[in-house]
């Protein structure tokens, strides 16, 4: 479980655009769990975004919780990303563990949040 939670991408989010996102918590059996964030235009609902995660999850024995959701701006031309905002469903994600994520995977960005905004 270890391996397969290993190759879980801590950051998958589309390429432009503004979207939801959710944050996971994916987890294996006895191993350690850790954080993701997926954020894609095609999600017209948080919901959509976790159920998919879910299932692809769930084909390697893998599980997931969602801790919350957002949105977030990506201006790739301008290289920046902003997170906001929360889900009516799963509750508002932790916008600073989020950030750090998306820091790791975008060094070179600009990257904000706050909790105002829908």
């Amino acid at each position: 479980a270890g391996e397969a939670l290993s190759r879980v991408p801590d950051v998958q989010i589309d390429g432009d655009g503004v979207f939801k996102y959710v944050l996971l918590r994916v987890r294996g059996a006895g191993a350690p769990a850790k954080d993701v964030v997926r954020g894609h235009g095609w999600a017209e609902y948080h919901a959509d975004l976790f159920e998919r995660t879910a299932e692809e999850l769930a084909r390697h024995g893998l599980s997931c919780e969602c801790l919350g959701g957002g949105r977030v701006s990506h201006r790739p031309e301008e290289r920046k990303i902003h997170v906001y905002g929360y889900s009516v469903g799963f509750g508002r994600a932790d916008h600073a563990v989020t950030t750090e994520k998306l820091k790791a995977e975008y060094p070179d960005y600009e990257i904000t949040w706050a909790d105002e905004g829908y």
